[in-house]
């Protein structure tokens, strides 16, 4: 690993992640984070890079071709919100398949179609991009943005106490409605099929003094133990305080992937009045569910009770 990577947390896919730093040595800068921060002129550009796949990420007969294409999109420009960046635009690698061409021309289309209403949602545009034949479809969006106070994974503090943006476990709900061969009711279906990325919370949070910033795409257990590891510090997460989708339980809560809400570390100082006017400016509830101490890893408190956390969401997972 380079000097300059950030600890990454546990999991096979960090173990590779770990190993590809290492490789790459000197040709390799501040790897590890949502984005990499690019200097112009004074500027300071946000990029970050996502792919959907079909079969991972996404199934046909789950999503429309539209939906598809507005998740790819809003997983990329999550990640600039988690640094607090505010979107310019996205670049667009498309893969459809070769050998379902009456689908293909249409699904090419539909998923553009919902990519360009991702980005609008957030005041961005479609830059460009590419169009592959691919076995199976694939949406490749990389995002870009400005960003004047980057808040990067690694910058929490012993004593900073832990928010967390909106409710969690819708995601988790629906897919699991959907995996049983169900259809979710409409509001959960669409937390799982059009998650909104959260553009003006990361930025306020920026504005108002986050230490440490991520987007909850592993699931709250998960993404927590990512900030640990590259801030160097401990975790307490107070379970009781999860802010949780109606009929989600806390503990359903810590799995749920793809939530795309904002995890961050504030200074103690921080407080209810600060998480009123955050309400106001967002219509998002912000909750302290927990802090961070000298140590490592990731502690759950269940009433004070010490339980095992969740393992987060893994590409490759250990065997």
């Amino acid at each position: 690993m380079t000097q300059r990577s950030l600890r990454l947390g546990a999991g096979g896919e960090f173990d590779r992640l770990r190993a590809i730093f290492a490789r790459l040595g000197p040709a390799a800068r501040d790897l590890g984070d949502d984005c990499a921060l690019v200097s112009v002129a004074g500027r300071t550009i946000a990029i970050s890079i996502d792919l959907s796949l079909e079969g991972v990420h996404f199934r046909t007969d789950w999503l429309s071709f539209r939906e598809i294409g507005w998740r790819a999109t809003a997983a990329a420009l999550s990640d600039l919100a988690a640094d607090g960046a505010a979107p310019l635009g996205v670049l667009v690698s498309l893969g459809v398949p070769g050998n379902r061409q009456r689908l293909s021309g249409n699904a090419s289309l539909e998923i553009m179609a919902g990519v360009g209403a991702a980005a609008r949602s957030v005041g961005a545009h479609v830059l460009g991009g590419d169009l592959v034949r691919s076995p199976r479809y694939l949406v490749d969006v990389c995002a870009l943005g400005l960003v004047a106070r980057p808040v990067r994974r690694n910058g929490a503090r012993p004593g900073d106490r832990l928010w967390v943006t909106g409710r969690l476990g819708g995601a988790g709900r629906a897919l699991h409605a959907l995996q049983a061969g169900q259809r979710p009711e409409p509001a959960l279906r669409r937390r799982f099929a059009r998650p909104v990325p959260r553009i003006a919370a990361g930025s306020w949070l920026a504005r108002h003094g986050g230490r440490a910033m991520i987007d909850i795409s592993d699931g709250l257990a998960g993404d927590a133990g990512h900030l640990a590891a590259a801030s160097g510090v401990a975790i307490a997460i107070e379970l009781e305080r999860v802010p949780c989708w109606p009929g989600v339980t806390p503990r359903d809560a810590l799995r749920s992937g793809e939530e795309y809400e904002l995890l961050v570390a504030l200074p103690r100082g921080f407080g209810d009045r600060h998480a009123r006017a955050f309400r106001r400016f967002t219509r998002l509830p912000l909750t302290r569910i927990g802090r961070c101490t000298r140590g490592r890893g990731v502690q759950m408190l269940d009433h004070g009770r010490r339980i095992t956390p969740p393992p987060g969401f893994d590409h490759f997972p250990r065997r």
